[in-house]
């Protein structure tokens, strides 16, 4: 074999190699690492720096401060729990049973290699409607989103995102992932995390939210922008009728 085609069988074996490379370092690459917000809040998310830079002036008035859980209503976890993540508790970061539900796949058990499993799974991902794939969205993965990510469909960010769940979940307690989800969600325009909302909507701190207050609070997600306490509340009131009845 010539000098040339060695290079050339050389250079096509490092191809898929450093491509596979490259792709890895994406997947894993976010900054800063899942353990640094062990004792840190961020400064700025990348979900508060996409609305930033869609509207810059807006941006300006963000309302954002971040608190301790021994500075928030116990009402208000017990509300975001029961409206996006009853099983927070016990899942490792994905709930796999809300997701099964979501794709329309109803038994209890998946063989991969029964074709009748495969065939059954495949006919409920065909039929689903992507927003009931959202909903199932654990706080974790909605967390990871927050944080590093983007609102994209995409099914690569998508896989980002489930990579980045798993990391947070490794790296922090279960109680620091509800602390930054509750300060760090959307509730509103340029209105970030429950203090903010909190004292934006109710003129009190998030220490001292009541049931009610604390469901129309959860009531507002996951869309913050078009229905919350101060703007089309009559959209977000079944909701919270329906997150206070499951409190009890």
């Amino acid at each position: 074999m010539s000098g040339k085609r060695r290079w050339f069988k050389r250079r096509g074996c490092l191809v898929p190699l450093v491509g596979a490379g490259l792709f890895l370092v994406w997947l894993l690459g976010v900054w800063p690492p899942p353990l640094w917000y062990r004792w840190n809040f961020p400064q700025e998310t990348a979900f508060m720096a996409m609305r930033r830079d869609q509207d810059p002036e807006r941006a300006e008035q963000r309302r954002y401060t971040p608190v301790p859980m021994a500075q928030i209503s116990s009402n208000l976890p017990r509300a975001v729990l029961v409206a996006e993540d009853h099983r927070f508790y016990e899942h490792a970061g994905f709930d796999w049973i809300e997701m099964r539900k979501a794709v329309g796949y109803r038994r209890d058990s998946f063989d991969l290699w029964s074709s009748r499993d495969r065939g059954d799974l495949w006919a409920g991902i065909r039929k689903t409607d992507m927003g009931e794939v959202r909903g199932a969205s654990t706080i974790t993965q909605q967390l990871a989103k927050n944080l590093y990510l983007s609102p994209s469909r995409n099914p690569l960010r998508k896989l980002k995102e489930a990579v980045t769940a798993k990391r947070l979940e490794w790296a922090l307690p279960k109680e620091r992932i509800l602390e930054l989800y509750l300060n760090t969600a959307e509730m509103g325009d340029e209105i970030w995390g429950v203090e903010a909302a909190s004292q934006a909507y109710f003129k009190r701190p998030a220490a001292r939210l009541t049931r009610y207050q604390a469901a129309s609070l959860a009531a507002t997600l996951p869309h913050p922008r078009t229905s919350n306490p101060a703007y089309r509340p009559g959209r977000m009131a079944w909701k919270r009728d329906w997150i206070l009845n499951r409190m009890r």
